[in-house]
């Protein structure tokens, strides 16, 4: 779900940009942990950004599926080499990456859980509420709880 994926991401972002040395509230910092926490679900046509890059995402989809590649180790990995040795600006990739690892981070507390090892069709999962449940807001309340302590 969206609203709760981008609460999240703020909330990591908030979190890690100082351990990175980054403007928490940087207004174009926080847009990009926005986007990010919203990427991974490229794979899904009618998320918010598949429904935006509704080319892109229809590929992405047809090829690897939802909770594919877009949610697996080779995601994890991506997102960490942009933090650690990306071309990009710092600044730019770090708060895209926080808000990406933040959305699986979330994933993997619902039943669906990730399939980490893509293209395997195994999953991991620590399952917390289900997506769109009533338990969901509880959940991510509990979560930007803890991030702001």
């Amino acid at each position: 779900m969206a609203g709760s994926h981008v609460a999240l991401g703020a909330a990591a972002w908030l979190v890690a940009a100082p351990r990175l040395g980054l403007p928490a509230l940087s207004p174009a910092c926080l847009a990009l942990a926005l986007a990010g926490s919203l990427l991974p679900d490229i794979d899904h046509p009618k998320s918010w950004a598949g429904q935006r890059l509704r080319p892109l995402s229809r590929a992405v989809a047809a090829v690897f599926g939802h909770r594919g590649i877009t949610h697996s180790a080779l995601a994890l990995l991506a997102c960490g080499w942009g933090l650690l040795q990306g071309g990009a600006p710092r600044w730019a990739v770090a708060p895209l990456a926080v808000g990406a690892l933040s959305h699986l981070a979330a994933d993997l507390l619902t039943p669906a859980g990730l399939r980490l090892a893509w293209p395997m069709r195994r999953t991991w999962a620590l399952p917390l509420c289900r997506s769109g449940s009533a338990m969901e807001p509880l959940v991510v309340a509990l979560l930007l709880t803890l991030a702001g302590s």
